[in-house]
This record gives structure tokens, sequence and C-alpha cells, in this order.
């Protein structure tokens, strides 16, 4: 027999070993990691919309794949939902409210704490990292530049004991190319956002805080606070370039208006 005939044979029968079969990520999860309500838009559109307020949306993701579950970001501190809603000491703050826990919404979907594999934050602002630990022994995917960042009396954003890969720059999570960290700087000096490819729904851009509303990333608008401008603009480009080369859609993590036609857990996108 040929040798093109036999490799044919080999393929026919599965039993082909010269490429792996492709993983994919299976399910993506919207959770519900927080809403917010602002006093003045502008604090992320510079010179836009100055005074009027906004409300905010704050999600997490939960990502079914072959080889174990992902979580993206893990919002505002679940202990928020256990006080009376009060207005922030400083009028010019978020104020932030959970009507229901990360904790428990794991729950509903039959996840536990520890079943969590991998989990990666796009920064370490508090309504991002909020509970991280409660997965005390999942490894954490973080930017070395954020991680190292420090608070402003000096400590630390993380515990020290908790397991930690500190990435300088992208990285594939389970090697097929399925969830994709890059690295976005500029709204803190290591965020990143994620690429995730599913069978259905297609390829998905989760910017983090890379832009907060679609108008702001369609105008290239820059936070007054965000820790660097060019470098801002630089990864609000790449994520375009992204979306246009692999068809993506872009989801804005705070854009309540885009999160509103989205569909929360227990549905899911595959």
């Amino acid at each position: 027999m040929k040798a093109g005939m036999i490799a044919a044979a080999v393929i026919g029968l599965g039993l082909w070993t010269g490429q792996a079969s492709a993983q994919t990520a299976e399910k993506l999860y919207i959770l519900n990691c927080g809403e917010g309500h602002a006093s003045d838009e502008s604090r992320w559109s510079p010179g836009i919309n100055v005074g009027k307020p906004r409300d905010v949306s704050d999600n997490c993701y939960l990502i079914r794949h072959a080889q174990g579950w992902f979580l993206w970001d893990t919002g505002i501190v679940d202990s928020i939902a256990d006080r009376p809603p009060a207005p922030p000491s400083d009028p010019a703050a978020i104020q932030w409210r959970r009507p229901k826990k990360l904790e428990t919404q794991l729950a509903d979907l039959g996840v536990k704490p520890d079943d969590i594999k991998f989990m990666a934050v796009s920064h370490t602002h508090p309504d991002h990292i909020g509970n991280v630990e409660l997965f005390p022994k999942t490894m954490l995917l973080v930017q070395k530049a954020e991680y190292d960042w420090p608070l402003p009396l000096g400590l630390g954003r993380f515990k020290p004991e908790h397991p930690v890969t500190k990435l300088e720059g992208d990285k594939d999570v389970f090697g097929d190319g399925s969830i994709r960290l890059i690295s976005t700087p500029g709204h803190t000096p290591g965020h990143q956002s994620l690429v995730v490819k599913l069978p259905k729904t297609g390829t998905l851009v989760l910017s983090g805080d890379a832009t907060h509303f679609m108008e702001n990333f369609e105008n290239r608008r820059v936070p007054a606070g965000n820790t660097d401008a060019a470098q801002t603009q630089a990864s609000m480009q790449r994520i375009a370039g992204i979306l246009e080369k692999e068809k993506a859609k872009l989801w804005i993590n705070h854009d309540k208006a885009q999160s509103d036609t989205l569909k929360y857990a227990p549905a899911f996108y595959d």
C-alpha cells in the first residue's frame, strides 16, 4: 500500500497522531457581579456628559473548557450583598450593590470554588478582584506588572500565599487558542483582556476596562484616571485589530446598555 493510502486509512480510523484534536471552550456563562450607579459619567468620558448620572454593569464570566473551568474577573466583594444600600462617602464614587453573590450563582450551576482550574482578572480595581479569595486553591493568571503594582501604602493586591502565574504578555490558557489572555495595558499598568472562541457563538473579546462603554471605544476616549493614555489608545487599537481579523464581537464589562441585551446564567453561550 502506498504511503498516501496508508495515511488516509489511518486518518479514517481516527488514529492519526500527527496533530492533536482541537479542544474548545464549550460554554460561557455571564454572572451578575455587581450593579453600580455613578453621578457623573464624565469620569470615564472626559468632557462628555458632565454631571450626567449613569448606571453600569459589572460582569464575571464562567467558561467551561474540555480541560476544566475558567473564571474571568470576580466582581465586587460578595459581602456587599449583606449590607443595606447606602450612598458612598465620596459623592463622586460609584455606589455598588450585589443582587446576588458570586458564590451563590456558582452553586446554582453546580460549580464549587475548588472546581475552578484557572482564574484571571482583567486588573486589580476592587470591582474586579473583590472575590479572588473565594478561590484560594485556584491558579490566578495575572500580568506581572499588575501583580507588582503596589497599593498606595505599599501593600500587595493579593494574598502572597495565593497560587499565581505572573504573565509578561499574552497567554494561551489551555494551549489550543480557545481562551487567550491578551495584554492591554493603560487603564492600569498590567491590564489584560480575554479572547474566547465558542463553537456556535464565535469569537468574543471581553474587554475588562480597556474601555468602559461602546461609544468610548468607538471614539477612543481615555478616562482621566487611567495610568497611561498612550497605552490605553494602543490597547483599544489592538482590540479593534482582533475584532476585524477574527470577526469577533466586543463585550464591554461595564456597558449596561449592552449587558441588558445579553443572557445571564443559568442561560449560556456555546
